[in-house]
């Protein structure tokens, strides 16, 4: 198969290059007078390629406002999203969806899969709707991280939650993304299966150098990852490394959560 579309190559301001994904003084305010709500609120944050971070804060306090916005799927009312070095702002809409095809990896909550298609379909179909070629040798490695080595030929239906879940964070990261972002990707899954989910998203940082962003409320989801950011009414206010469950609780509850 042939590339249907290149990939995004311009760089309009240049960035450190350890940097995936950051936001420079970003504010998203929707309505106006009387009912203006400020969903963020003048945000600056990095975050460092080979990182998992986790983003939390109370409902209302903009998490999944700012992962939307870091991901290119909503706009900002002011500041500057950039991706790599590369500024959402200044592309077009046809660039933009080519950005998130090609730099960047989803999870969600809900797994997205096509019930058609077999687990491994489910994996390379973004490649395959670009015209890529998969990368033979990473995608076996991913399958064989995630335990799906002897369920690919299944349907999602044949699937478990948990096994659906694994096909998805596959998906994300069979590209090789620049970054992938998870909103609550454990959140339809029980316990045991979700931290199952969240070890191999992990492991994918440490052993083969993924960087991932993820929103949660959930204060032992927070504790995988290398740095939480806590966010209240669209504001960074505070920030830790080497959570625990226990560390990740009590910021939560100094914030009113």
């Amino acid at each position: 198969m042939t590339v249907l579309d290149p990939p995004i190559t311009s760089l309009t301001n240049p960035r450190p290059a350890n940097i995936a994904a950051g936001a420079v003084g970003v504010s998203k305010i929707y309505g106006s007078g009387d009912t203006v709500v400020r969903a963020l609120d003048d945000v600056d944050v990095d975050f460092v390629e080979g990182h998992f971070t986790a983003i939390m804060g109370p409902s209302g306090s903009g998490k999944s406002t700012l992962m939307h916005c870091l991901a290119g799927l909503d706009t900002v009312s002011a500041g500057e999203i950039y991706i790599g070095d590369t500024d959402l702002s200044g592309l077009s809409e046809r660039d933009l969806t080519l950005l998130r095809r090609d730099r960047i990896g989803f999870i969600f909550q809900a797994f997205n899969l096509v019930p058609t298609l077999s687990a491994l379909e489910n994996i390379t179909l973004p490649m395959d709707l670009a015209g890529i070629k998969p990368d033979q040798a990473w995608l076996d490695e991913v399958i064989s991280t995630v335990g799906l080595g002897d369920r690919t030929d299944h349907r999602p239906n044949e699937l478990s939650g948990g096994q659906q879940q694994r096909v998805a964070v596959s998906r994300a990261l069979a590209s090789r993304p620049q970054i992938i972002f998870a909103d609550e990707p454990t959140g339809n899954l029980d316990s045991t299966t979700g931290a199952e989910i969240l070890a191999f998203m992990r492991r994918a940082v440490r052993e083969l150098g993924q960087t991932i962003v993820m929103v949660t409320h959930d204060p032992v989801a927070a504790s995988y990852a290398d740095r939480v950011i806590f966010l209240a009414d669209g504001r960074i206010v505070d920030e830790l490394h080497g959570p625990t469950p226990e560390s990740v609780l009590d910021r939560m509850k100094s914030l009113g959560s």
